[in-house]
C-alpha cells in the first residue's frame, strides 16, 4: 500500500489523461467555451461596426454639416468685426467658406486690418491688389509679419498656404480671433467693434519685493510645511514611558 501510495502520487494512470485531454479539446475547441467567446467577441464587433456606421449613413443623409450654426459663427464674426474695423470699403464676402476665403486671399482686405490697428506707423507700408499668385502671396506674408510683431503667438499663426490654397481655412480663423484678443487686451483705442466678441487675455501682474521683505519670509513656517497652531502636547507622558491608567 505504501509503494502504491507513493506511485500513485507521482504518475497518472492512463484514464485519467484521456479525461484530461477531452476535457482540454472540449473546452478549447471551436464548439466548446473557447469557440463560444471567439464567435460571441466576432459578433460584438460585427454588431458594433454595423450600429456606427448606421449612425454615420443616417447622419450623413440629414445634413451634410450637423452643427452649421455653431461652425458658422466665427467666421461671421470676424467678418463683422473686419468690416466693422476697416470700415465698409474693405466689402463683405460672399456666403460660404469659398466666398471667406476669396475675399481674404490676396491679402489686401489683412493688411487693411493690421494696419487699422496702429495709429501713426503702419507696418504694411504698400496695399496693391495683384492678379498674381506670388504678389498675393506675398501680401498674406506681409500681414503674417506684421500679426507677429503685434504680438501674435506662432502657434496661432496660420501659413500662407493655409489661405491662399484654402488647406486650413480654420487656422486662418484661428489666427484672426487671436488679433483680436490681442486688440482688446491692449485696449489702446484702435479696436473697433463690439468688444464681447473677443476674450481678454490675461494680463501680467508683476510684484516687487524689496530686500528686507525677503529676508523676514526667512522666518515665516510656510502652510506646505505643516502648522504648529491648534495642536497640543500638554499633558502626554514622554516617549518610551508607558501609558498610566488608574482605577478609582
Amino acid at each position: 500500500m505504501v509503494g502504491g501510495r507513493e506511485r500513485r502520487r507521482g504518475r497518472f494512470s492512463n484514464g485519467e489523461v484521456i479525461a484530461a485531454l477531452l476535457l482540454l479539446s472540449l473546452l478549447f475547441s471551436e464548439g466548446g467555451l473557447y469557440g463560444h467567446i471567439k464567435h460571441s467577441r466576432r459578433e460584438s464587433r460585427a454588431r458594433i461596426f454595423t450600429n456606427t456606421h448606421t449612425f454615420l449613413r443616417r447622419g450623413q443623409s440629414l445634413h451634410p454639416n450637423p452643427f452649421p450654426q455653431e461652425q458658422a459663427w466665427p467666421t461671421k464674426r470676424l467678418v463683422e468685426w473686419i468690416i466693422a474695423q476697416c470700415g465698409s470699403g474693405v466689402g463683405k464676402p460672399a456666403e460660404g467658406k469659398q466666398g471667406f476665403q476669396d475675399w481674404l486671399k490676396d491679402g489686401c482686405v489683412l493688411s487693411e486690418l493690421i494696419n487699422s490697428l496702429h495709429d501713426a506707423d503702419k507696418p504694411v507700408k504698400k496695399i496693391q491688389s495683384s492678379p498674381m499668385a506670388f504678389k498675393q502671396m506675398e501680401q498674406v506674408s506681409q500681414f503674417l509679419n506684421a500679426a507677429e510683431a503685434y504680438g501674435v503667438t506662432k502657434t496661432d499663426m496660420f501659413q500662407t498656404v493655409d489661405l491662399w490654397e484654402g488647406k486650413d481655412l480654420a487656422a486662418v480663423q484661428r489666427t484672426l480671433m487671436a488679433l483680436g484678443s490681442l486688440a482688446v487686451t491692449k485696449n489702446d483705442g484702435t479696436f473697433r467693434g463690439n468688444p464681447d466678441w473677443f476674450f481678454k487675455k490675461a494680463q501680467e501682474n508683476r510684484r516687487d519685493f524689496s530686500d528686507d521683505q525677503m529676508k523676514s519670509g526667512k522666518h515665516v513656517i510656510g502652510l506646505q510645511m505643516g502648522s504648529n497652531k491648534g495642536a497640543s502636547q500638554a499633558g502626554m507622558t514622554g516617549y518610551g514611558r508607558p501609558r498610566q491608567i488608574i482605577n478609582n
